[in-house]
């Protein structure tokens, strides 16, 4: 369970430019659910996901996990039990190392770090495995350096390496705007495959109101720093994407756009 707790968090404090974003911010999210999140620029979502993952520290509140504070813990501390993937690809590989390499290092994660061979070959059938269920052939290409694959091909190894250790929690931020169309359902699709099969606790941005509507099992519009929406349920799997535009223009309107 993830809970953030009258959350207050301002940029650029003491000076002109200084701005509240969250004030007195209140979210809990139970285990297992596999949470959307929209909303405009500016309106907290990714600022939110930081926040969970450590990125950026609050000035006020508590971050909780499964019953724990953690709102002190570094944010090398929460990877132990958070796979993270990035709207570029590029940020969830490292582009000059092969895909077995890679994917070594993704597999190591939070373990010690001992003097030993960067690379177990026993381990090397198990990637395999693991990469034949992309049906990308990636499979065939473990020596080949990940900067020259396409970007759905990186991200799609992005999110398999991010969630190869037993982590909890998958936190995603805009994974698949930096991808066309037929890429970016892929992704969606494998995506939903991974947090099934592995009763992953998710919590997905993104602009795509389609992919809001037809993934996870509640919903989240977010604006300046509020929650302006939530549902999950029936509501959830009742609610039309012209429903969520109706809603970002009634937040226009008001904000007098």
């Amino acid at each position: 369970m993830l809970e953030l707790k009258h959350v207050n968090k301002y940029y650029n404090p003491g000076t002109v430019n200084e701005m509240c974003l969250f004030n007195d911010f209140n979210l809990s999210v139970e285990q297992g659910e596999f949470v959307s999140i929209i909303g405009s620029n500016g309106s907290g979502k990714t600022s939110m996901l930081n926040i969970i993952c450590g990125s950026i520290s609050v000035d006020e509140g508590q971050v909780w996990m499964n019953g724990q504070d953690i709102t002190n813990e570094k944010e090398y501390k929460r990877y132990r039990h958070i796979g993270r993937v990035f709207q570029n690809p590029a940020l969830g590989t490292c582009p000059s190392m092969t895909i077995l390499e890679n994917m070594s290092i993704a597999d190591n994660k939070a373990k010690s770090f001992n003097l030993r061979r960067g690379t177990d070959k026993k381990r090397i059938d198990h990637y395999r495995d693991l990469l034949r269920q992309l049906n990308l052939g990636l499979e065939n290409k473990l020596d080949t350096k990940v900067g020259s694959l396409s970007g759905g091909q990186r991200q799609a190894l992005a999110l398999l390496m991010s969630t190869m250790t037993p982590v909890e929690f998958l936190i995603l931020d805009e994974h698949t705007a930096a991808l066309d169309p037929k890429t970016a359902d892929l992704i969606m699709e494998l995506t939903d495959r991974i947090v099934r099969e592995k009763h992953l606790t998710t919590m997905m941005v993104t602009h795509n109101l389609r992919y809001a509507v037809e993934y996870g099992s509640r919903l989240l519009m977010m604006h300046q720093g509020q929650t302006f929406l939530d549902l999950s349920g029936k509501e959830k799997e009742q609610v039309r994407i012209d429903d969520l535009l109706e809603q970002f223009n009634q937040i226009s309107i008001e904000c007098g756009n």
